[in-house]
């Protein structure tokens, strides 16, 4: 059994939470600056060399590269032979938002109640998923997300005869009915078999890989080529004013279903895709 201190996670979160905000994957970087060499639009083409540009000051001046900070959500995967000392895992981990969020200067985007609303003042909590593996690592993945894109996110539970064609027809779907508002050139996560929650979960994982990883499913890797053709053939564009380059991405993942059942999630995601992963 090998015992990791409860101030150990919360100095890696508040680290983490931090440079998510302040610096743009490298992958998602490199997207944009081949974009903005293609892009036929003038107009997108400017844009896309913007978002470059923001990217550097950013990271330059460390200031966030967006000013929805997001909610932070946290992909904790938990060795069986770690044991937590000196407090909970959860408290640890919102200790360490908490922190990241203050001294960090990043924006507290998280109400007490979906409702009555009401800032909680410091970004928690959390959103925690925990995933018990074999060995005796704690990983941890910081993704804070923004509501532009998570608000233009769907679910569909469709029916096991509408195949592939109505999966890639739910996927296009909602990127077209997203349109501007999540701040295109978008990724794009998709969650596909298990159940409700699963399929959701599964989406916002896909938004974990890097964008010029692809499936490792030959059949899943031609599919996601295929939806991103398609997609950036809408002519959304940059910033929702034209152009080719809708999305920078598609990111799939799977899971085995029911027979009865075909689960797709898709989960949209701004050019601002953040994550950042440390193993203690």
């Amino acid at each position: 059994m090998r015992t990791i201190e409860a101030g150990t996670v919360t100095d890696i979160v508040e680290k983490l939470c931090i440079e998510a905000n302040l610096y743009l994957n490298d992958d998602i970087r490199s997207a944009l600056v081949k974009a903005s060499r293609i892009e036929e639009s003038e107009t997108g083409r400017s844009i896309l060399e913007s978002l470059v540009k923001n990217a550097h000051i950013a990271a330059h001046e460390k200031m966030a590269i967006c000013q929805d900070t997001g909610m932070a959500v946290i992909f904790a995967e938990l060795g069986q032979e770690v044991f937590i000392t000196g407090g909970s895992l959860e408290e640890a981990i919102n200790e360490g938002v908490r922190r990241g969020y203050k001294n960090g200067y990043l924006r507290n985007s998280v109400v007490a109640d979906p409702i009555r609303r009401g800032n909680t003042g410091d970004n928690t909590p959390a959103i925690i998923h925990y995933e018990l593996k074999a060995g005796d690592k704690l990983v941890l993945h910081v993704a804070p997300k923004g509501f532009g894109s998570e608000n233009m996110s769907a679910l569909k539970m469709l029916k096991p005869s509408d195949g592939v064609e109505g999966v890639k027809k739910a996927i296009i779907d909602t990127v077209s009915q997203a349109g501007a508002n999540p701040c295109p050139p978008i990724v794009v996560g998709v969650g596909i078999g298990g159940s409700m929650e699963k399929a959701a979960l599964l989406a916002k994982k896909a938004l974990m890989r890097p964008i010029d990883q692809s499936h490792p499913d030959p059949y899943y890797k031609e599919l996601e080529e295929e939806l991103l053709r398609s997609i950036n053939q809408l002519g959304i564009g940059p910033a929702g004013l034209g152009g080719r380059t809708t999305a920078l991405g598609v990111n799939i993942e799977t899971y085995p279903t029911h027979i009865a059942g075909l689960p797709v999630a898709v989960n949209i995601s701004c050019h601002v895709t953040r994550h950042r992963s440390a193993e203690i």
